[in-house]
């Protein structure tokens, strides 16, 4: 991996580099998108840029990825590379935007660091730079191959067949290719990127959980309105979803990624989830009863209320179809008539040898891997989704 000389030159830059990341990665985006301006309209989420969680996410993994190498000389650490490149791949990133990134940033690098940037210095961050793109590149062409697609172009035309109000605040969208051939396959708990024309001319992009069964000819999304708070802006895409689509209208949809699936196998399972983080898991449920997975599944959620709660009827039928899962809900309505507060599962049964898969905002999700932990489940079968840009993942 990192050549020795070069490991060395990382050691003792990287408290530096990694007290000046932010700056790097706020100069960085504001160079690109100044010579590149349509990477901001119609591949970044702006409302991540505009809440800086993008910027994070990317000045987090950049520093994690080096951190590792550094600490595993022999290792990849192939986790974060997975999760980047199958985010990468619905958005269909191609090879050639590597030189372009590596340009503005290392500029950025150069302009924040000044003289500290020796040819030494960026000799072995370039080092570091190429072998987490390249592996990238190498991770993002096997995921195109095999959905049968070239050079990042993943996109088709989806009709809607039909629309639901599931709560006020979530609709569902059934959706069907609109060139009339078969949907590819996916595993549960992949999700799919959508992309929009929004009035000022951007096409922008967000991904959703594929709730149905991988089976059905036909793919379903749920789609909860972002409504910004603290000064962060509307979810563009959702407004215009549920402002705009109705039945028969088409959207631009990927093909199906994401690292969060099931595994084969009998072993005891756990599917955590909070808010619209339900949706990959009634995906999961949805294979589990269509295989007549015997063994024991714990599920739980957590939402305001059960009229918050998306999806809830299809999330207790599902549950019920299995011989040996039991489902646990905690609401913050009191008079809901289930477990009120914060998620607890002090009292909730796990068997030994238990696989969790946890969806739903960080804080609810490292509540609950702290539970499991205490509880003796294994932290490698403690996985994980976020929407939005992994923050969890870069800090980790």
């Amino acid at each position: 991996m990192l050549t020795e000389s070069s490991a060395a030159v990382v050691r003792a830059t990287l408290p530096a580099v990694g007290a000046a990341i932010e700056d790097i990665t706020e100069r960085f985006y504001g160079k690109l998108f100044a010579a590149r301006p349509e990477l901001l309209r119609d591949l970044f989420n702006r409302g991540n840029q505009a809440a800086r969680t993008q910027r994070q996410a990317l000045a987090g993994s950049i520093a994690a990825f080096a951190t590792y190498l550094v600490e595993h000389p022999d290792e990849r650490p192939d986790v974060m590379l997975n999760r980047i490149a199958h985010k990468h791949a619905s958005l269909g990133v191609r090879a050639d935007q590597y030189p372009l990134v590596h340009r503005h940033l290392f500029e950025a690098i150069a302009e924040v660091l000044g003289d500290a940037v020796t040819p030494e210095v960026a000799a072995a961050w370039d080092e570091v730079y190429w072998l987490m793109a390249n592996a990238l590149i190498a991770i993002e062409t096997r995921l195109y191959a095999e959905q049968g697609v070239t050079g990042g172009d993943v996109w088709r035309q989806w009709e809607v067949v039909a629309r639901t109000e599931e709560t006020p605040q979530v609709a569902s969208f059934l959706l069907r290719p609109a060139d009339g051939h078969p949907a590819p396959t996916f595993r549960a708990g992949q999700y799919v990127s959508v992309q929009v024309q929004l009035a000022d001319g951007a096409r922008q992009i967000r991904q959703y959980s594929l709730t149905g069964a991988p089976s059905a000819t036909t793919r379903a999304i749920a789609v909860k309105q972002v409504t910004g708070t603290g000064g962060d802006p509307d979810g563009e895409v959702s407004r215009h979803l549920h402002t705009h689509v109705r039945q028969g209208d088409q959207l631009r949809v990927s093909a199906p990624y994401g690292d969060l699936v099931l595994e084969p196998g009998d072993a005891p399972l756990l599917l955590a989830s909070a808010g619209i983080g339900c949706t990959p898991m009634l995906a999961m449920l949805e294979q589990l009863v269509a295989t007549g997975h015997p063994g024991p599944v714990t599920v739980v959620h957590a939402d305001l209320s059960p009229g918050d709660h998306a999806l809830r009827a299809d999330h207790e039928a599902l549950t019920a179809k299995l011989p040996a899962a039991t489902a646990h809900f905690w609401y913050e309505d009191p008079d809901s008539g289930h477990r009120t507060g914060r998620v607890d599962l002090t009292d909730v049964p796990l068997e030994t040898g238990t696989r969790a898969y946890l969806c739903g905002p960080l804080p609810f999700m490292r509540a609950v891997r702290g539970q499991l932990l205490d509880k003796g489940v294994a932290a490698a079968d403690i996985h994980y989704e976020v929407f939005g840009p992994d923050l969890w993942l870069a800090q980790a």
